[in-house]
């Protein structure tokens, strides 16, 4: 375990703006839930003067400076580490802070929370390219498209989170341990990587037709905790900003006439069902 009192190197993420960054919402939760102390630098590819320099090309990035009194390194001036990556940021936060166990401390639960972050991480294709991620905006009507293969994803998904909590639960029920309602438990890595698809399945009022209730408890569990509703009203804030504004999400549906375009409001509860 990691020494309360030495000093910790400080962090430093390089996002698009979050409310609608499927891969920078995924790190910045994970600081937030677990109270990683980090500074935040937004950027917005549709405004030129808001593009992110060369060298964070690639976003989310994590700058990790030394720590105050660190041991210096032959070079006169010590250059940050830079993560790329939302997987790679994750596992590194996770081996800087083992005592706040961004994992699950046990091994079967911390091998399915890996699993299932992996899976949606290089997973779920057709339903990622159909419907980019965008926190505040809400669309409805026949004219949003379903094809059989965002379907599928979206079989998969709701079969992916019941799996994971019915293993979980009977896991947790081996160790005598109190059951958190999320995917493994408590919270950890693996609900940070489901965050931005559950945006997905709400903005684009997406059927949750089959899905269990071991799944639904597990969206009801994300969607009304405090840190992801505190998470919530940073989108709106953002929204309030014109600087935030990506026109090419936002007016995803504007030439559709069988599709309503609207926002969602800050007081949103998930009660079971998406519409």
């Amino acid at each position: 375990m990691a020494n309360e009192n030495s000093p910790e190197p400080s962090y430093t993420l390089y996002v698009y703006y979050t409310r609608y960054s499927s891969w920078g919402v995924r790190a910045q939760l994970i600081l937030e839930y677990f109270n990683i102390p980090y500074k935040v630098q937004y950027f917005n590819y549709t405004i030129p003067a808001l593009t992110p320099p060369h060298e964070l090309t690639t976003l989310p990035v994590l700058d990790v400076s030394p720590a105050p009194g660190a041991i210096a390194s032959s070079s006169e001036e010590e250059s940050p580490l830079r993560i790329p990556d939302s997987l790679a940021i994750a596992e590194f936060l996770a081996d800087q802070h083992p005592e706040k166990n961004l994992w699950p401390a046990d091994p079967q639960l911390r091998a399915l929370a890996r699993v299932a972050a992996a899976q949606m991480h290089s997973g779920f294709a057709a339903l990622r390219d159909a419907y980019p991620s965008n926190f505040v905006s809400r669309f409805t009507g026949p004219g949003i498209p379903f094809p059989e293969a965002v379907a599928k994803d979206v079989a998969k998904l709701l079969a992916l989170w019941h799996r994971v909590r019915v293993a979980s639960s009977k896991r947790l029920r081996e160790l005598g341990e109190t059951d958190q309602g999320f995917l493994c438990g408590g919270f950890s890595i693996a609900d940070a990587f489901f965050w931005p698809v559950l945006w997905r399945l709400r903005s684009y009022n997406v059927p949750l037709a089959g899905s269990t209730d071991e799944a639904r408890k597990w969206m009801a569990t994300m969607w009304n905790h405090p840190v992801m509703k505190a998470q919530g009203k940073e989108y709106f804030r953002q929204a309030r900003d014109s600087q935030s504004h990506f026109g090419v999400y936002d007016d995803l549906f504007k030439a559709t006439s069988d599709v309503t375009s609207g926002t969602f409001s800050e007081d949103w509860v998930f009660d079971g069902d998406i519409a």
